[in-house]
């Protein structure tokens, strides 16, 4: 089997893990427990699927990047951590209580957070043409992440699937007790976590830099900090990732305040990934067309349109799930085309810990701060009988958008990055 078709199962299978259970977490944590959710606080989701995400984003410098730059295969060590990962998310599937909840996700999120900067150094490692063909890989990544979100409901939520208008076009009556029925949603991500496990031990062989010059690959990742366009990157990516990691805490529930059943969220929330695909598949042209900071730019931008969209009350339900579309621009212009760029100015016996290192930011910081922040915004817009003022939140969040998006385009600034130059990386 060829390495390009390798790779790109492998980010097939790296985003259906995560897929399978993030999107509907955020409802079955909040649902009341006569609904068959468990009932959380807003403060308590925001640190299960925040603080205990940055714990793994901060671990992974050393245990992704130190290992995997220094010790072991990559592909295996990914397979280590990907069958422990299973077994974590099977346990958390049988937990009803708050303890148990937020130190198994934090435990798994210490050894699922290392593999998506794995897999990342992985793919750059056996391509050629990193800034076109990386794109094509990741794109696989997308398409893993709708296939369970449309498979899940369709096969295990609902019964006498016909056809309807949103994703993923065949519905059908709810079964009974469906919002219990979500806590499934994690035993199905484990069962994709092993058959990935088994998966990687037919990657492409990735041996360790034992005979680099710097012994602490992570310590020397984090001196690019130095580079003035590498630093405003990071420093926009913190802002990004916390309005990105409200997105999966807050939108569920917000769909559902529109009237979307428990079913319909997951699928019409893959509409950004359908958008992320179409973007994906031009973005080495863009980049060689625009350069890195119009296009990060954009990306940021795209947040700020999105959430502003959403912050108008009394538009059609129709017009906030189409908006959906917008998240594939956000994503691939800003978060896809940030990873390209860090690729480009690590050296080559430091990868690994370069994404780590960026991933600190992306799924360190930004989810712990965004769980803070969507916990506050959940109290402080309170409404009277437990609902939320929506309108009022996504108006704070799409303001963060849009200082960012400004931000980035005034303060980045890379010899490298003309068009001109890219096309010729």
């Amino acid at each position: 089997m060829k390495t390009l078709p390798r790779l790109s199962l492998m980010m097939f299978l790296q985003y259906a893990v995560w897929g399978a259970w993030l999107p509907v977490a955020g409802r079955y944590l909040s649902a009341p427990v006569s609904e068959g959710g468990l009932g959380f606080s807003g403060g308590q989701i925001g640190l299960i699927l925040g603080l205990a995400g940055s714990i793994g984003a901060l671990a992974s410098p050393f245990i992704a990047g130190q290992f995997a730059d220094r010790y072991f295969r990559t592909e295996r060590f990914l397979a280590f951590l990907l069958a422990v990962g299973g077994v974590v998310k099977w346990v958390t599937a049988a937990r009803t209580d708050y303890p148990s909840w937020l130190w198994l996700s934090i435990l798994y999120s210490v050894v699922y957070m290392p593999t998506l900067a794995l897999s990342n150094s992985m793919a750059f490692a056996h391509l050629e043409d990193r800034d076109r063909q990386f794109p094509r890989v990741r794109v696989w990544g997308t398409i893993g992440w709708i296939a369970v979100s449309w498979l899940f409901p369709m096969l295990y939520l609902q019964s006498d699937l016909s056809l309807q208008w949103l994703p993923p076009f065949l519905v059908g009556p709810e079964q009974t007790n469906v919002t219990a029925r979500l806590a499934d949603s994690l035993r199905f991500s484990a069962l994709i976590s092993w058959g990935y496990s088994a998966y990687c031990l037919m990657l492409p062989a990735t041996p360790p830099k034992r005979n680099a010059v710097e012994k602490l690959a992570f310590a020397a990742a984090f001196r690019l900090l130095r580079r003035p366009s590498f630093a405003v990157l990071v420093a926009a990516s913190l802002p990004i990732s916390i309005i990105h990691q409200i997105y999966f805490i807050q939108t569920p529930a917000f769909l559902s305040n529109l009237g979307l059943a428990d079913s319909q969220i997951g699928p019409a929330m893959t509409i950004g990934q359908f958008s992320e695909i179409a973007v994906m598949a031009g973005l080495g042209f863009l980049l060689s067309r625009f350069g890195f900071r119009r296009i990060i730019a954009i990306g940021a931008l795209a947040y700020f349109v999105r959430y502003f969209i959403w912050s108008i009350p009394g538009l059609p339900v129709e017009v906030h799930v189409a908006s959906q579309a917008l998240h594939g621009v956000c994503y691939a212009c800003f978060f896809a085309a940030a990873y390209i760029y860090a690729d480009r100015v690590a050296p080559a016996d430091i990868r690994h810990s370069v994404q780590t290192v960026f991933g600190i930011v992306i799924l360190g910081g930004g989810p712990v701060l965004g769980g803070l922040l969507s916990g506050y915004l959940a109290d402080r817009f309170a409404l009277a009988g437990g609902s939320l003022d929506f309108a009022a939140l996504w108006r704070v969040v799409s303001v963060l958008g849009l200082i960012t998006a400004i931000g980035f385009a005034l303060f980045f600034r890379d010899r490298d990055d003309s068009p001109r130059r890219a096309q010729g990386v």
